[in-house]
C-alpha cells in the first residue's frame, strides 16, 4: 500500500527533531454548494532539524515515532 503525501506549511519548529505542518485542503459543501477550505496540523518527524517555520514541505505517512508523530519530512 503507497503512502500518503500531503504538503503544508510549517507552523512550528520549537521541537527537536519535530515540524508541525498545516495542510489545507478545499472541498465542495454537500448541501450548499460552496467551496469550503479546513486546515488541519500534523506532527512530523525531521531528522537533520533543517526545517524552519514558513517553509513549505510534503511529509508523508511512517509508522509511529511517538504519541503524535505519524509522519515525516519527505524529499525526493
Amino acid at each position: 500500500m503507497p503512502r500518503r503525501i500531503l504538503q503544508g506549511q510549517v507552523v512550528s519548529d520549537k521541537g527537536d527533531k519535530t515540524v508541525v505542518v498545516k495542510v489545507e485542503r478545499t472541498y465542495l459543501h454537500p448541501l450548499l454548494k460552496k467551496t469550503v477550505r479546513r486546515t488541519k496540523r500534523y506532527h512530523a518527524h525531521d531528522e537533520t532539524n533543517s526545517i524552519k517555520s514558513g517553509d513549505t514541505v510534503r511529509i508523508r505517512e511512517c509508522p509511529p515515532r511517538s504519541k503524535l508523530k505519524r509522519w515525516e519530512v519527505y524529499t525526493d
